[in-house]
């Protein structure tokens, strides 16, 4: 693979993608960016202290395109500071998320970009397809509303962390934090109760990747997080236990519908 020049001096979009022992995956998750038909892009990649082959895997993609910056971390610090250090060094206006095990469609960011300016947002995020461990597809799309309030996203987490396309500034904002909470659902929340709009642009341009590993154990630990998020934000407990009703009832329909569409792939780490 030969280096590419980057399209420009300052990329249109900062795709960060912080990475933990994702060596079986990342190299989809880095292709899926590579392969966008927009190409104004940097990908900023945080290793966050991997005990496999991800940064030899991520270090083929740096080393051939310098649209690709890779980062290593001294010491484990999780998805959520990692992608602040990232944030640190990202030059473009726009910021996008990939978790190094999901991938995206060719169109995404061109897509995205695009219907941000037609609704003169600064925050959008889109519809999700799922895949197994072996990048199988399921059947089931998740569909995306055009425009989610903070009391409609209270009752569901629709903004999948892979598919968000936001400006740079909302990302400063000073969002609560606290160990075992959904850190990016919580910032969503703040983001929306403060007046900010989430615009849906309902195409399944992520491919999330589910597993087939899961159990009930990791189930209610997802929901205590849920939980404790809905606290974090400032909720009531009355609030958050109803709150929780509908988290508890959405999900799972959500996790019906990909298990009858095909073989269960069951649930994802996620918002660590």
């Amino acid at each position: 693979m030969s280096a590419l020049e980057p399209v420009c001096d300052k990329p249109a979009v900062s795709v960060i993608m912080p990475a933990y022992n994702a060596g079986k995956y990342i190299s989809e998750a880095v292709r899926s960016v590579i392969s966008q038909s927009c190409r104004n892009w940097e990908l900023i990649i945080i290793d966050d202290c991997s005990c496999d082959d991800t940064v030899e895997a991520a270090a083929v993609f740096s080393e051939a395109d310098t649209r690709i910056r890779l980062y290593r971390n001294e010491t484990n610090i999780g998805a959520r500071r990692s992608r602040e250090r990232a944030l640190k060094t990202a030059r473009a206006e726009w910021v996008a998320f990939l978790d190094a095990d999901d991938m995206w469609e060719d169109n995404k960011l061109q897509k995205q970009m695009e219907f941000a300016a037609g609704k003169n947002a600064d925050f959008t995020f889109t519809g999700s397809s799922f895949i197994d461990e072996n990048s199988i597809p399921y059947g089931w799309i998740m569909n995306v509303p055009e425009e989610i309030d903070y009391s409609g996203l209270l009752k569901q987490n629709i903004i999948s962390c892979s598919s968000v396309l936001l400006k740079k500034h909302l990302l400063l904002y000073n969002t609560p934090s606290g160990d075992g909470t959904h850190e990016d659902y919580a910032h969503w929340l703040t983001l929306l109760r403060n007046g900010v709009r989430a615009y849906g642009l309902d195409q399944p341009l992520l491919r999330y990747r589910v597993y087939r590993a899961s159990s009930s154990g990791n189930k209610f630990r997802s929901a205590l997080m849920t939980y404790r998020t809905y606290r974090l934000v400032g909720l009531s407990f009355f609030d958050a236990a109803r709150a929780m009703f509908f988290y508890a009832s959405r999900s799972m329909r959500k996790y019906s519908n990909i298990r009858n569409s095909g073989a269960y792939g069951g649930r994802k780490k996620r918002n660590i």
